[in-house]
C-alpha cells in the first residue's frame, strides 16, 4: 500500500546541542533511514596512536550525570 505524506515545516530555530557518530536528526517523514558511516584521517596519521603510560591508564575520572527529569 503506497502512503502520501504532504509536509509543510517551517522551523524558526533549532539548536542541536551536540552531534555524536551514530546520531540521527529527523524533521518529518522517512520511508527508511539508512545508516552511513564515514572515516576521515583528517590529521594525516600513517600509523596507531602510541600505547598509554600503565599511570595513565589507572588514572580514571567518573563524572555524575544530572538524574533525567
Amino acid at each position: 500500500m503506497p502512503w502520501h505524506i504532504y509536509q509543510n515545516i517551517n522551523i524558526h530555530y533549532l539548536r542541536v546541542e551536540a552531534v555524536t557518530n551514530s546520531s540521527v536528526l529527523q524533521i518529518g517523514s522517512a520511508g527508511s533511514i539508512r545508516s552511513l558511516s564515514q572515516l576521515y584521517n583528517t590529521g594525516g596519521f600513517s600509523g596507531p596512536a602510541p600505547a598509554l603510560a600503565a599511570e595513565a591508564a589507572q588514572q580514571v575520572t567518573l563524572v555524575r550525570l544530572p538524574d533525567p527529569v
